[in-house]
């Protein structure tokens, strides 16, 4: 059964679809780069990918997040 793109209607390949993508490879390329995410350390811990920008306000000081 051949599944098609949500956004352009080409076809998607099998495999893909499969993982759960629902968009073809250059469509998924586009909606991938309109997402902007910065990795930021944390005090004693590990690296937290952050995609708010007002979540990066006071994340790594000792006391906690300071809002």
């Amino acid at each position: 059964m051949e599944r098609y793109c949500i956004t352009c209607g080409n076809g998607v390949n099998q495999a893909r679809y499969g993982l759960g993508y629902k968009t073809c490879l250059p469509c998924g390329e586009k909606k991938a780069r309109q997402h902007k995410h910065c990795i930021v350390p944390l005090h004693k811990s590990n690296y937290v990918p952050v995609y708010n920008l007002q979540d990066l306000i006071g994340i790594n000081s000792k006391g906690g997040l300071v809002r």
